[in-house]
């Protein structure tokens, strides 16, 4: 049974990114990474890309298929270029807006959130913010659950992911196949998808409606089970 390795993104932990993706479960070996910082795993102080991404390298196994959304995507990015070969490599709206720090809608997403985060929100602030500039429609409950006031403060620790340097030619020179997959529904995120796809040389899904929370779209588990499928042919 072909294994495949989840890496969820930003303030949710493993068990709420990949809700919706159980049926795979009956296909597939699936492995839901929950990155350290986030709940049930202890707090941190500092959260960085860089060494998740070795965290990740340590769990996969040759032939695995890696799939990252978000912040994860960045971290398995990295982790694909130094763990052991993975057999497919899935990203969903990786946030490495270091590879298009020209285009404007990159630049003005950037500001934004800079500027937000510079007056020490809260964790409900924080939310309240970040969702809707990434197309999420999640109520914020008043008061925080636990678990979702650790990953709001999880995604407050985070080194910002456009400080990350992806290693374009060393997976672009790897022999498996990358997919990249996009909501539709934001620019900056489409300029970094777009010079992923360019510089992989990677396939492209668009899968609208669900802004930044792609893997709930009913035909996520679709786009992956066929990626997984393609590499084993």
């Amino acid at each position: 049974m072909e294994r495949i390795v989840f890496v969820h993104g930003s303030v949710g932990n493993a068990d709420l990114a990949w809700a919706a993706q159980g049926p795979l479960e009956e296909r597939f070996q699936c492995v839901y990474v929950t990155r350290s910082g986030y709940p049930p795993r202890p707090p941190l102080e500092r959260i960085d890309f860089e060494e998740q991404a070795a965290e990740v390298a340590a769990e996969l196994r040759a032939g695995d298929h890696l799939v990252g959304h978000s912040y994860g995507g960045v971290v398995s990015l990295l982790a694909a270029a130094r763990g052991p070969e993975v057999r497919s490599l899935t990203v969903s709206e990786p946030p490495a807006f270091g590879l298009a720090r020209a285009v404007p809608a990159v630049e003005e997403f950037l500001s934004e959130i800079e500027h937000f985060r510079a007056g020490d929100p809260t964790p409900s602030e924080y939310l309240a913010f970040f969702l809707p500039l990434v197309g999420s429609a999640l109520p914020i409950p008043d008061p925080l659950p636990p678990l979702l006031e650790q990953g709001a403060r999880a995604a407050l620790a985070e080194r910002p992911p456009q400080e990350a340097v992806v290693p374009l030619d060393a997976l672009a020179a790897a022999p498996f196949p990358k997919l990249v997959v996009s909501g539709g529904h934001s620019p900056a995120f489409d300029a970094v998808c777009d010079v992923l796809v360019r510089r992989l040389g990677a396939e492209r899904a668009v899968l609208p409606g669900f802004g930044h929370s792609i893997a709930r779209h009913p035909e996520f588990n679709a786009v992956v089970s066929d990626v997984v499928e393609r590499a084993v042919s």
